[in-house]
């Protein structure tokens, strides 16, 4: 087994990416040590992506995956994007930030993006994908599931939104399981190598 450092010390990451690994698979995930912090200063989600994968390659000495993923919605200009996460103090703080901001807005297009980034030991980075989920943004919440804008991003080739998903339908469709199919074959291809 080759040991792929995940670029976050968020155990609901590691959890979440676990669920794109097969149970024979030849890499093994694990989270970054806690003192090694990467500054995200990339003005896009796949510049964070890569910053974080080549930081944690170079600081462990080992293969590092990380990923970096947001909401970008068409009538705010992109926004919230690569500051997502910090676009309140908590889910409802943001859900009730982005509604208010798309108030009296007909367009309510949006896509949630997630941008994956591996890197060798050497901190050069090997693969770069992005996966992208279109959408739009409802008015009001709706389900129960997930975390973060998952309640308010409907997706139409669902029929629902994030929030009402069962897990493997979100794994497909999702923007992170859209960019983990076009990273797969590649870290398969790497460990053939190893």
């Amino acid at each position: 087994m080759t040991v792929l450092v995940l670029g976050t010390g968020n155990p609901g990451k590691l959890r979440e990416m676990q669920q794109y690994f097969e149970a024979d698979s030849p890499w093994t995930l694990e989270l970054k040590p806690p003192e090694i912090d990467v500054d995200e200063t990339g003005t896009t989600f796949l510049a964070n992506a890569c910053l974080k994968a080549s930081e944690t390659a170079i600081a462990t000495g080992k293969w590092s995956i990380a990923d970096d993923s947001g909401l970008a919605v068409d009538a705010l200009d992109g926004a919230p994007g690569i500051f997502s996460a910090r676009y309140g103090v908590d889910d409802a703080d943001r859900i009730a930030r982005l509604l208010r901001e798309l108030s009296g807005k007909e367009t309510r297009s949006a896509q949630f993006v997630c941008a994956i980034a591996v890197a060798s030991p050497d901190g050069k980075v090997v693969i770069q994908e992005v996966g992208i989920c279109p959408g739009e943004i409802l008015h009001d919440v709706q389900g129960d599931g997930g975390f973060g804008y998952d309640p308010v991003f409907f997706v139409p080739e669902a029929g629902m939104t994030y929030a009402q998903m069962p897990d493997e339908v979100k794994r497909r469709l999702s923007h992170r399981g859209r960019a983990f199919e076009k990273v797969m074959p590649q870290l398969g291809a790497i460990s053939d190598r190893l």
